[in-house]
């Protein structure tokens, strides 16, 4: 075993990918470990005791590794960070362990193979012994031979590693673990070479799994698909679990060096699935064409194959070796639960549940449409509910006649059904314990559950709300702490009152269209009726408000109604909720809502062309009218100016034709007869000479 000088040295870990799913959460899990924990030994884990009470933080491994995706935040856990084609032979020399982890990505192996090899190469150089860890797949063992011919069911174990036979697409992986430990046989001193072939790895947000949790969750199937009969036993490792398996490597220097990573369970594919439908999904699963999986997208052709596998193992080393605090030992299906609630944790998927009240034709159900379609929620309405539950029914007893018809179930949904006939019949309204019943039951299922609700108007009164959120089960705590026993599972988390006047309400109907009205009863009697009796259950002491409030979950007062389309209103609830708590949209939802931004912004383009040349074509029609209108009263003006010189010329003419043209012709006549030298000087003297004379 190695000294305490060589355990306090053994701090530095490089992890490729530590953006990825498993190397994340090996690291993750690492950065948290302190260095020797997992030895047993007394005197051993005296020391560690001891250790971790003087100086924890200096015994805690450290995490160093690559990111592939530069966008990636820089991880908490990680003490740097570099990329892929950066010097890494440096890094490596900087390191006491080197994990790479080739589980994941087909991608990584060539890089795997180098990194050993250049380490292998520098080996004369090494400052202090260093450990180089394989991080593979039990996929290299897919096509292996049974340990025994005559049971099939047999087992195998590490001893059976020299006879694996690898699946066709992981042949690369399978020479890189022959590598990394023919490599190691060289000086271990100073290069310990260890290869752990996990299992199909789960837990913590779920890697290949997540197709069907995040299909599950959504609610977006009846059935959950099993691709193929699903009799296949797929071995399975929790991540954390071959993290701990991969820190007791490090701890321990065991003298195997080969060991597989699974579980003690023997799940089949179709066990797996059946429990992720069970607590996350509707409850089915429906067997498929195995082809059929190609036609998924989220699905690789990797991740299909190791799906396939059908192997059972034994793993003994790690148990006889090894001091592994397990997570999920006994498997997949038995730790379910737990497995589901990691999921939802990781992934931040907290069901949202929201209840909107107020007067009617406040808006509630154009409110509660558009925040369920902002925050992707189901839509709670009483009546539409009601109708669904009937629908659901009669499909029911459809398919169960011919069956057990005395069967407890089918009396049960035969009586219900009947008395929610019979209520609509003979007054057009389902009984309260009824309503209660449905919309309970309702906000107890899977789609709820898992990402919340809007509950549209209802309950309306305290006593309502009492019946529709007890628990039986109430927990202690609320007991002792003097509340209202409730069911916090299906109890909401924001109150919204939509609150306005009876003026605005009643203008509001009257603006709406009569089959509108009629459809929603909201003709004048129906609705003045329904608004005196809201009046009337929120003006006494213990109303539905009261009661939430009571229990510590105070409702959001909103009254600035002021616009059909109630745009502040969501503005306003969205600003108090915060943001979407569940999945983000996936990468074709995202390029169709691009694609729909782009349409919208091509056409508003378009229409702002055709504004811009109307606006043009108006504005020339309206200079060339101008224009034109200017012309027309230029040239009036110039006639006008015409006329009036004519006729103020007229005075003038007349004095010239009686007293100046005269004198003015003897002038030239004589001009003629006398031809005088200077024929300009003649003429003026003569007309002085005759204009003295006059």
């Amino acid at each position: 075993m190695a000294n305490g000088q060589e355990i306090r040295r053994a701090k530095r870990i490089f992890i490729n990918n530590i953006d990825s799913y498993s190397s994340k959460y090996i690291a993750k899990y690492l950065s948290t470990c302190v260095v020797g924990e997992s030895l047993e030994h007394t005197g051993e884990e005296d020391e560690k005791v001891s250790k971790k009470e003087d100086n924890l933080q200096d015994d805690q491994f450290q995490i160093v590794g690559t990111i592939t995706s530069k966008d990636e935040k820089t991880k908490r856990f990680a003490l740097e960070e570099y990329s892929v084609s950066l010097e890494l032979l440096h890094r490596f020399m900087e390191c006491d362990i080197i994990v790479y982890n080739i589980s994941e990505d087909a991608d990584v192996t060539d890089e795997a193979t180098w990194a050993i090899s250049a380490l292998h190469s520098e080996i004369e150089h090494f400052g202090f012994p260093k450990i180089f860890i394989l991080v593979s797949t039990l996929m290299t063992w897919a096509m292996t031979k049974p340990a025994d011919p005559d049971d099939p069911e047999m087992p195998l174990t590490e001893d059976d590693y020299r006879r694996r036979r690898p699946h066709p697409n992981f042949k690369e992986q399978t020479s890189a673990e022959k590598l990394v430990l023919k490599l190691g046989k060289t000086k271990k001193s100073k290069l310990a070479t260890y290869v752990v072939a996990a299992g199909l790895q789960y837990g913590m947000g779920e890697g290949i799994l997540h197709y069907f949790f995040k299909g599950s969750w959504l609610g977006e199937w009846n059935s959950i698909p099993i691709f193929g009969p699903g009799t296949n036993v797929i071995p399975a490792i929790h991540v954390y679990d071959l993290a701990g398996i991969v820190q007791n490597v490090i701890d321990h220097r065991p003298k195997k060096h080969y060991f597989i990573a699974v579980d003690d369970s023997k799940n089949t594919f179709e066990g797996i699935v059946k429990a992720i439908a069970y607590v996350l999904g509707p409850g089915e699963v429906k067997t498929v064409p195995r082809d059929n999986a190609y036609l998924t997208e989220a699905l690789t052709q990797a991740d299909l194959d190791c799906l396939s596998i059908n192997l059972r193992f034994e793993p003994v080393f790690p148990k006889e070796t090894l001091s592994v605090r397990w997570v999920c030992e006994s498997g997949f299906t038995d730790n379910i639960s737990r497995v589901v609630e990691e999921y939802k944790e990781c992934r931040q998927l907290i069901p949202l549940k929201i209840c909107l009240l107020g007067p009617p034709a406040v808006g509630k159900s154009s409110v509660a449409a558009k925040l369920c379609n902002h925050y992707k929620l189901p839509h709670i309405k009483v009546k539409e509910t009601i109708e669904e539950k009937i629908k659901h029914l009669e499909e029911m007893l459809q398919l169960s006649y011919g069956g057990n018809e005395s069967d407890e179930a089918f009396q049960v949904a035969q009586e219900l059904l009947d008395s929610l006939k019979d209520s609509l019949s003979q007054n057009g309204q389902v009984d309260d314990q009824n309503v209660l019943r449905v919309i309970r039951e309702k906000l107890n299922s899977k789609p709820c559950r898992n990402q919340g609700f809007v509950l549209d108007g209802y309950p309306n009164t305290s006593e309502q709300a009492k019946d529709l959120f007890y628990d039986e089960d109430m927990e202690l705590e609320q007991l002792r702490s003097k509340l209202q026993p409730f069911n916090k599972k299906i109890i909401p988390e924001y109150v919204i009152s939509l609150d306005a006047t009876d003026e605005f309400l009643k203008e509001r109907v009257r603006n709406l269209p009569q089959s509108v009205a009629e459809s929603m009863h909201y003709t004048q009697d129906e609705f003045l009726q329904r608004l005196s009796k809201f009046r009337e259950e929120n003006t006494e002491d213990e109303t539905v408000l009261n009661y939430f409030d009571e229990l510590e979950i105070h409702p959001e007062h909103i009254s600035d109604i002021n616009d059909t389309e109630n745009e502040a209103v969501i503005k306003k609830i969205v600003q108090i909720v915060g943001k979407p708590m569940n999945y983000d949209p996936t990468p074709e939802e995202q390029a169709e809502e691009e694609q729909k931004r782009a349409v919208e912004m091509h056409q508003q383009l378009l229409q702002e062309a055709a504004e811009s040349v109307c606006r043009e074509a108006e504005e020339k029609a309206r200079m060339t009218a101008v224009l034109e209108e200017w012309v027309n009263r230029r040239l009036t003006v110039k006639k006008q100016e015409k006329e009036l010189l004519e006729t103020r010329s007229i005075p003038l003419r007349h004095y010239l034709m009686k007293n100046v043209i005269p004198t003015l012709t003897e002038a030239l006549l004589e001009c003629c007869r006398a031809k005088p030298d200077d024929p300009v000087d003649f003429l003026a003297e003569y007309l002085f000479r005759n204009n003295l004379e006059d």
